[in-house]
């Protein structure tokens, strides 16, 4: 289990070498998961349930390409948020809802959300405004457990909101963004994250349907890592019924990809 983290007042940002390393480290990752993706198979087939995949802040459904094709070459509809860039605006959460319900009155079938970064902290308040249309929600490197912690992306929001803060959020919201979803829940994060503190971006206490999962890597190659990938496709062909914690093969993955089990 995760420890508690009992507050964030000392928290640090990112450390300037993980930052400066992000792009390049990106490039290795996404190298490494072409060979994956491509030669990746399961001995359960997907049932096409829907998937939507939410892309992090700054970014738009281009960023989610390679997940997305991954999502459907593993048997799934793989949707798109289909709203521009993400730069972090409350308001855009009332156009996913409507996303939602579209896309279950499309399928007739609950569906999982995938959140990259600030896509994760919308995912989660998807599934906590309407679980009955939620299966299941995956965060990568979201930093749902407080938005306005350092960081080295907070910048940029203020730059592009005309100098409204973080911090200057509808204080309910901020109130709401940590408290778990009442479904079953992946939070994937990495401790060489360069743009995000780790320890925002893991549930308070892990439990029977909210798990913690430490990968290696940087924070802008989550969407396309191995090892996070490996995480989705493991995740995905789970219900609410048949749910349980991610275990890896064996030790040896354990050290190299998933050192927190």
């Amino acid at each position: 289990m995760t420890s508690t983290i009992e507050n964030f007042e000392d928290m640090t940002k990112p450390s300037l070498f993980w930052l400066t390393t992000e792009i390049g480290r990106a490039a290795t990752e996404y190298s490494f998961s072409i060979p994956f993706r491509t030669l990746f198979h399961k001995s359960a087939v997907g049932d096409g349930h829907p998937v939507l995949v939410l892309p992090g802040f700054m970014a738009s459904d281009k960023s989610t390409t390679a997940l997305r094709n991954f999502i459907e070459k593993n048997g799934y509809q793989a949707y798109a948020w289909e709203l521009g860039r993400n730069k972090g605006e409350v308001e855009i959460l009332d156009l996913l809802f409507l996303k939602l319900e579209e896309i279950y009155e499309e399928t007739g079938q609950k569906v999982s959300v995938v959140g990259w970064s600030l896509g994760g902290v919308l995912a989660r308040q998807l599934a906590k405004g309407k679980p009955h249309l939620v299966r299941q929600v995956i965060t990568l490197g979201s930093p749902f457990r407080d938005i306005a912690a350092p960081n080295n992306a907070s910048w940029i929001y203020n730059l592009i909101s005309g100098g409204k803060r973080v911090v200057d959020l509808d204080p309910e919201l901020l109130t709401d963004l940590p408290k778990p979803a009442p479904v079953p829940t992946t939070a994937v994060y990495s401790k060489e994250d360069g743009v995000v503190a780790w320890e925002v971006c893991i549930e308070e206490k892990e439990t029977a349907i909210h798990q913690n999962i430490q990968v290696r890597g940087s924070h802008i190659g989550l969407g396309f890592n191995a090892a996070v990938l490996k995480i989705i496709a493991d995740r995905l062909q789970l219900k609410a019924d048949n749910w349980a914690p991610f275990k890896s093969n064996n030790f040896v993955e354990d050290f190299l990809l998933y050192p927190s089990l």
